[in-house]
């Protein structure tokens, strides 16, 4: 038998399940997410959960915001707690030249109704006491930025989407993709077929090889990327509240709170790429084997910022497969070439943006134009095939550029 839905989502992560939402709310009812494994299976289910408002630009900032905003649209509705914690966050000036930069924001943020400002070394201290202020010229600092449980963000939207007339069918993948003579697209599955009018994939690093039979090749790769989770941190019973989420261009790394001690996030000068050759059959969203020793100049500089983070040891080391564009913004839109197609994948701050991402996709595809433009993120700002070295040494680049 063969399925007709007027929307197919490909892929049960953050991103995905926000897509759905945000078309059922359009009155898109006839949508039908797929998932091969369960929701949030893929990078979602060990993302840190970060948010921000702070963007790559600040013409990026209102998919930050519209990520939050999304979270807990979707919690409302649903009663399902998303885990938000408002902590606000520090971005680290570590030269005069990055406090000039953050200063000069401050007008787009108050033009876009977003609590910011930049604050001197002794405001940060006050703010987040377990950091050395020296060789620190100040912090841009977002007070309602923190962070959500990724798993309960992801769940929330989909019974939001569940709630108002959608499908979401999990263990079942999406084998192959074809146009049909009649214009629409045929989704093969290990049972029945799918036809839909519009397909988007939201299949993370699984895109790029899914759409190589219709002679498109993604400029997408997938790094190796740690996070570490420390042992208790005495201090962090003395503060007395939770501390906002350090971002420090030096590191590069993100630092935040978590439970009693510190998790935080390592962006590798020399990053590992994962997966050149196609992903290996059966990978379900595990944990990649860690290594510390390629961290530990990274660790160092953390630990000198935050001491309290070398004396609690670590704990947990998480390494996962993280999906990466060449100048780290996702692919969010239709292919021309390919009516019908959409793209919302290459998300490497899927948390961050999922939510907000979700919301500007689904505008686009009810209404027939964005809600406002964004050409950062069009799948059609790359060439129509991209040497695979070349697509690869720039991910490694902006990788390592972190916070900077």
């Amino acid at each position: 038998m063969t399925e007709h839905v007027r929307v197919a989502v490909i892929g049960g992560g953050i991103v995905g399940c926000s897509i759905l939402y945000h078309l059922a709310r359009q009155g898109w009812t006839e949508s039908l997410l797929l998932e091969r494994g369960q929701l949030t299976a893929g990078s979602t289910w060990h993302a840190a959960g970060n948010v921000t408002h702070f963007g790559h630009y600040t013409r990026m900032t209102r998919l930050y915001a519209d990520s939050i905003r999304s979270y807990l649209e979707a919690e409302a509705e649903t009663g399902y707690d998303v885990g938000f914690h408002r902590t606000g966050s520090l971005r680290l000036a570590t030269t005069p030249r990055e406090l000039s930069d953050y200063t000069s924001l401050a007008l787009s943020y108050r033009q876009l109704g977003i609590r910011y400002s930049v604050v001197d070394p002794g405001r940060a201290l006050a703010l987040h006491p377990l950091l050395d202020p020296g060789g620190l010229h100040g912090a841009a600092h977002t007070p309602d930025d923190g962070h959500v449980d990724p798993s309960a963000a992801t769940h929330a939207m989909a019974r939001a989407a569940r709630q108002r007339g959608t499908r979401i069918v999990t263990g079942v993948p999406a084998l192959s993709l074809r146009k049909t003579r009649q214009g629409e697209w045929e989704i093969a599955t290990p049972g029945d077929n799918v036809l839909c009018e519009h397909v988007v994939l939201a299949n993370s690093f699984w895109a790029r090889e899914f759409v190589l039979p219709l002679g498109l090749s993604l400029p997408l790769y997938a790094l190796e990327h740690h996070e570490i989770i420390t042992g208790p941190v005495a201090e962090l019973e003395r503060t007395g509240f939770e501390l906002p989420t350090v971002r420090d261009p030096d590191g590069p790394a993100n630092v935040r709170q978590e439970g009693g001690g510190l998790l935080c996030g390592v962006y590798e000068s020399n990053p590992k790429p994962w997966a050149l050759d196609g992903i290996p059959s059966g990978f379900g969203g595990e944990l990649l084997e860690s290594d510390l020793d390629r961290l530990h100049p990274h660790l160092s500089r953390v630990a000198r910022r935050i001491p309290a983070f070398a004396e609690a040891g670590i704990k947990t080391v998480n390494n996962g497969p993280i999906c990466y564009t060449p100048d780290g913004l996702p692919l969010l839109g239709p292919v021309d070439s390919h009516p019908g197609l959409w793209l919302a994948t290459g998300f490497c701050v899927g948390i961050g943006t999922g939510g907000g991402s979700g919301r500007y996709l689904a505008e686009w595809m009810a209404k027939g134009r964005p809600p406002y433009e964004l050409p950062e993120i069009r799948p059609s700002r790359f060439p129509a095939a991209m040497e695979r070295d070349e697509c690869v040494r720039k991910i490694v680049r902006t990788y390592a550029r972190g916070y900077r």
